[in-house]
């Protein structure tokens, strides 16, 4: 499980260094997607981490109110 989680971080990391500079900042939460889903692997693990990841990346969008939501 641990190669899991190290490549999903890695993954993360490789999008904010190379992709997310690319794009016009569009995430409506603090912190960003990629943080969050990156923190919350860290915490909780591979499994756990991507599927609270995954949530929140879908209520990413603009018909959410967003703002400030920590990992918990």
């Amino acid at each position: 499980m641990q190669l899991f989680k190290k490549a999903a971080l890695g993954l993360i990391v490789f999008y904010r260094k190379y992709i997310s500079p690319m794009k016009q900042p569009s995430c409506i939460y603090t912190p960003s997607c990629s943080a969050y889903t990156y923190e919350a692997i860290t915490k909780y693990g591979f499994m756990k981490g991507a599927w609270l990841g995954v949530k929140r990346i879908c209520r990413c969008h603009p018909f959410h109110k967003g703002g400030y939501d920590p990992v918990p």
